[in-house]
């Protein structure tokens, strides 16, 4: 009884050792210029048996469970980010990138595969399938606050929240083909479009359903309401995947229609998803560094054919995609270069090279280690120079927008009234006013302002600065008025297109 004790104690601390050591090293991580995922990964093998022989980990079941659940937290946090009016002006090139440009990414990838591993057809175009998509976890880490045109900013995130299914569908068609005789082509590019179809209903449904609900329904304490919301992240997957469409797709659907609803405890929901979400890839990509041996993936054969592909990846299928697909919409030779290095690999590609293991596909293995080699160097090369490129293209915008948050420090159900927080910029109409000049709601009421690091009492000579933090007391029935007079621009600024 006592050893027992002492091993779960051992357990946690050590799940506690590894959270403190993966939080830091996101602090150093922008320094470095190296995305984080990528030192999470260098956390877990550190401490996995090729490492420091802490933690022994080979379950493939376990590592994919962990990796699915992950990413419906990480989809969910950055749908709920993703603003409908930006997406919709993108949304027919993202759905275009996210279906024919994987399947044109997949199939040059796969050509050069054959001849750089002498696999089969069969094999290379699985391999192919594995990378051929870009992934959300790794896009939404990387563009998070890096202030790229939010055009560009739109357009890689819906193509990273809609290519799963494709990339999914593609993955599987390949192994079945590999390890089932009898596979029907045309019958599992029907079960495509059904998954595509259904998912994105499913996500639709329950993402009106959570945001009537997250209103309606007045729980006991505000710190449900995340809960609850994230509930339904989870039930929209698991509800398309037993209807057998795309779950992750529904996730990402679900948490854009409930993202662009007006929530009573929309702060309290979104950083509570943005801790959760970190939380996600701290977990999954510590455990799928535990996941991988080193003394096998970084063999001189590896990593000479894993570079290969990976440069072939980079500076040619990708970029040959996005440019074939992209001519047929309103893109600069600039925007489409960007969106072509943009094209991140990351925790997808991994868990789905985990699929062929799972249904015992010959060089499983070999096909594992390639994967996790070209998601390494992508991360390690791409994510730590988007920015800089962005800036050499001049594709950084200043901020024109602002986010307004609500703190809810009064519950739903006993007053009707919530408190704005709202950050001003140079380009608000409101900067430069007089407080008693501004044409608020009779509702609302600016009762506190912090400038500097102080706060100021406001009253009605006081004049609104670029870099003020306001506090707004408003009544729900104002709200969406008072959102307008905030964040209302001067005249001739607008963001682009």
């Amino acid at each position: 009884m006592i050893q027992e004790v002492l091993e779960s104690n051992q357990i946690i601390l050590l799940i506690a050792l590894l959270l403190v050591i993966s939080v830091v090293v996101t602090k150093f991580s922008s320094r470095l210029g190296v995305p984080s995922l990528v030192l999470f990964i260098l956390v877990g093998m550190l401490v996995g048996s090729d490492g420091l022989d802490i933690v022994y980990f080979d379950n493939p079941e376990l590592a994919q469970t962990i990796g699915v659940i992950s990413l419906v937290i990480i989809l969910f946090e950055g749908g709920m980010q993703t603003k409908w009016g930006g997406m919709k002006k993108v949304l027919a090139p993202s759905i275009t990138l996210a279906t024919i440009g994987v399947v044109l990414t997949t199939s040059i990838v796969a050509v050069f595969v054959k001849y750089i591993l002498g696999a089969s057809w069969l094999e290379a175009f699985l391999i192919g399938s594995i990378v051929g998509s870009t992934d959300a976890a790794a896009v939404f880490a990387v563009l998070k606050g890096k202030n790229i045109r939010h055009k560009l900013e739109d357009t890689l995130e819906a193509e990273s929240g809609t290519n799963d299914p494709m990339a999914v569908f593609l993955t599987i068609t390949f192994i079945q083909l590999l390890t089932e005789e009898s596979t029907s082509v045309f019958g599992l590019i029907g079960l495509f479009f059904w998954q595509m179809g259904l998912g994105a209903v499913v996500g639709v449904v329950l993402g009106y359903i959570a945001s009537y609900s997250l209103n309606r329904i007045n729980l006991d304490s505000s710190g449900l309401y995340p809960l609850f919301a994230i509930s339904f992240a989870l039930l929209s997957y698991s509800v398309s995947s037993l209807l057998q469409a795309s779950g992750l797709l529904a996730v990402y659907v679900t948490a854009v229609v409930i993202g662009n609803a007006e929530l009573a405890y929309r702060y309290s929901i979104l950083r509570f998803n943005e801790g959760f979400g970190w939380m996600a890839q701290i977990l999954m990509f510590v455990i799928l560094g535990l996941f991988v041996f080193p003394s096998e993936v970084f063999t001189s054969d590896i990593m000479l054919r894993g570079l290969l592909i990976s440069l072939i990846l980079m500076f040619v299928a990708r970029p040959a995609a996005v440019y074939l697909v992209l001519a047929f919409f309103r893109f600069t030779y600039k925007e489409k270069m960007l969106i072509s290095w943009a094209g991140l690999r990351g925790a997808v590609p991994i868990v789905l090279s985990i699929f062929p293991m799972l249904a015992e596909v010959e060089n499983s293995q070999m096909i594992f280690n390639i994967v996790f080699f070209i998601v390494l160097t992508s991360a390690l090369v791409q994510g730590a120079s988007i920015t800089w490129l962005a800036e050499k293209l001049s594709l950084v915008s200043d901020k024109l927008s602002n986010p307004i948050h609500s703190l809810e420090l009064i519950s739903v159900g006993r007053a009707n009234v919530e408190i704005i927080e709202f950050d001003v910029s140079d380009n608000n109409r409101i900067t430069g006013e007089k407080l008693e000049d501004i044409q608020l709601p009779d509702k609302a009421l600016i009762n506190a302002i912090i400038r500097n690091g102080d706060i100021i009492t406001p009253y009605g000579q006081t004049r609104i600065l670029a870099g003020d933090t306001l506090y707004v007391t408003v009544s729900k029935q104002v709200k969406k008025q008072v959102q307008q007079v905030l964040k209302d621009v001067r005249q001739g600024v607008g963001e682009e297109e």
